[in-house]
This record gives structure tokens, C-alpha cells and sequence, in this order.
């Protein structure tokens, strides 16, 4: 694939994912992050793919960078997801267990 199309691709995708966040209340936020979790795991493995891909373009070094950026900041938003969710649960079992 051309790397204009890939670019067009990302940006397009980029746009769309803010005006779909933008529209959910804020009560939803904390679970949507849970969910968001398993998007973020398949945008490591895109960079992955994005990294094998720059090899065939002849561009091994600027890929790797990219790819390596785009892997870090989606781990980062893996982790951080994580943790919010499970502060979260942890506020609902302190809840349940204050009842008993």
C-alpha cells in the first residue's frame, strides 16, 4: 500500500474516533476506557505491521521510529486503561463490603 494511503487512513480513522468519543456522556467514559483497552492491543499490533511494512518501502529506520512511538503510546494507554479500570472496581467492592 501507498504511504499517502496509509497516512489518509490514519487521519480518517483519527477524526472519526474523536467525533464517536466526543458524543459519549461522561458516565460512560470509565467503562468505554475498559473496552478501549482491546483497541489499543490491536493498534500495538498495527504498529507492528507498520513497522514490517516500512522494510518493503525501503525506509526501515523512519518506520521503526513511528512504529516504536506508536507502540509506546498505545502501551501507555493500555496500562492507564487498566488502571482506571481497576480503581474502579475497587470503589464498587468497597461499596459491596461496607453493606455486609
Amino acid at each position: 500500500m501507498h504511504p499517502i494511503i496509509l497516512i489518509l487512513i490514519f487521519i480518517l480513522s483519527a477524526v472519526i474516533g474523536y467525533f464517536i468519543i466526543k458524543n459519549v456522556p461522561s458516565l460512560l467514559h470509565t467503562p468505554l476506557m475498559s473496552g478501549m483497552n482491546a483497541l489499543s492491543g490491536i493498534s500495538i499490533l498495527g504498529a507492528m505491521v507498520a513497522v514490517g511494512l516500512s522494510f518493503q518501502f525501503n525506509q526501515p529506520l523512519i518506520g521503526q521510529i513511528i512504529g516504536g512511538v506508536a507502540i509506546v503510546l498505545a502501551a501507555i494507554n493500555v496500562m492507564g486503561g487498566f488502571g482506571v479500570t481497576h480503581r474502579m472496581l475497587r470503589m464498587f467492592n468497597k461499596k459491596k463490603s461496607a453493606r455486609k
